[in-house]
């Protein structure tokens, strides 16, 4: 759409002058039909015009020469048109010398044409770098496209990008800072530059973009995920604990997921929500050592706030042999089964853990 309308404007200046009748015809066909050759009877004509020192240096002809040229090597990308290899160095030098004339404000339209075009093949050749995973010379395409075309955000996206697929994670964090002070990063970006300050050990900072991305995406459930896992590291219950609803309703079948969640209450002291869940968790994958041991500790402290209740030790001590199946040396779960033993009076299983914990340290 960007084009034709430019190229609609190119047409009708040209129209306004006997001299470019002919380039601005071949541009309407053009529009009209997208045959490549009346670009090709566009560059003849504006060729023409060019005969003597006086005409290579005339602005107008020079102006619609960049525009014939940048639409040529923006629109036929598989170089049908059979231009020489270094064409398209032609047309940046030519699109340069006319943006450093102090008279090419009157040619707003025309040279903002050109250099769009012109930022557009940068773009095209760091998406193609990208496809293969050359980094470093997409960073140096789209740094190119930005000269042209400096007001396009999403290429500080892109230059962020293909700088964490590089690791250069400083760079990346500073061109993600620009994409971010509009607001018209998608969920995706504001990921992205979330991970990478994680990635660089700035938390605060991926939080700020995190809070700032779920106001705008409130349904993005990777952008509630990241923020709860950075609560859930720095062991930020409190702030973890309003996102859980949410984060169970989408993912409840996630058995990982619902034992953080049961983490969480555990550690706020809300007795019931953790019990179910543990026990949510441990039905959806039993082998897993945390949740299981875990119960037995939630137990066993109901166990000593009721004044060593016979049912809460009982199910500690059911559970903590449980976790002690599947994590046979782990010596935190036999020091709580020895406590376990030791106030129930089962003399003989406190021997067997008495004897695994002296193997298991020496004493």
């Amino acid at each position: 759409m960007l084009l034709a309308m430019l190229l609609f404007i190119a047409a009708d200046t040209f129209a306004q002058s006997e001299v470019f009748k002919s380039v601005a015809n071949n541009l309407a066909l053009y529009k009209q039909s997208k045959d490549l050759k009346f670009l090709t009877s566009a560059k003849k004509s504006v060729d023409s015009l060019v005969k003597t020192h006086e005409d290579s240096v005339d602005l107008e002809k020079s102006v619609y020469r960049a525009v014939v040229y940048s639409s040529i090597v923006y629109i036929d990308s598989a170089n049908k048109l059979n231009m020489p290899p270094v064409f398209f160095g032609q047309v940046t030098k030519l699109v340069d010398k006319l943006q450093a004339d102090k008279r090419i404000y009157r040619f707003q339209h025309q040279i903002e044409f050109s250099r769009r075009c012109v930022a557009n093949v940068f773009l095209r050749r760091g998406f193609a770098y990208m496809r293969i995973s050359d980094f470093y010379n997409a960073i140096q395409s789209f740094q190119k496209a930005k000269k042209y075309a400096p007001d396009f955000q999403e290429l500080n996206g892109y230059i962020a990008y293909s700088n964490n697929r590089m690791g250069n994670l400083i760079d990346a964090t500073r061109y993600y800072n620009d994409v971010l002070k509009s607001d018209n990063a998608n969920s995706d970006v504001l990921e992205a530059a979330s991970n990478a300050y994680k990635a660089i050990g700035d938390t605060s900072r991926a939080l700020q973009i995190l809070q700032k991305g779920r106001k705008r995406f409130p349904d993005d459930k990777f952008l509630l995920l990241d923020e709860a896992n950075i609560y859930n590291n720095k062991r930020d219950y409190v702030s973890l604990e309003p996102l859980l609803s949410q984060l169970l309703d989408e993912n409840g079948s996630n058995a990982g997921l619902i034992y953080t969640a049961a983490n969480c209450y555990d550690h706020l002291s809300i007795f019931d929500k953790a019990e179910s869940l543990y026990l949510r968790s441990i039905e959806l994958n039993n082998t897993n050592f945390e949740p299981v041991y875990n119960l037995g500790v939630l137990y066993f402290r109901q166990a000593v706030i009721k004044n060593n209740h016979d049912n809460e030790l009982v199910k500690a001590g059911q559970w903590l042999e449980k976790a002690n199946e599947i994590a046979p040396n782990d010596i935190k779960c036999l020091q709580l089964l020895q406590l376990v033993y030791t106030k129930t009076g089962n003399q003989d299983q406190l021997e067997i853990t008495n004897n695994k914990l002296k193997l298991l340290t020496n004493q």
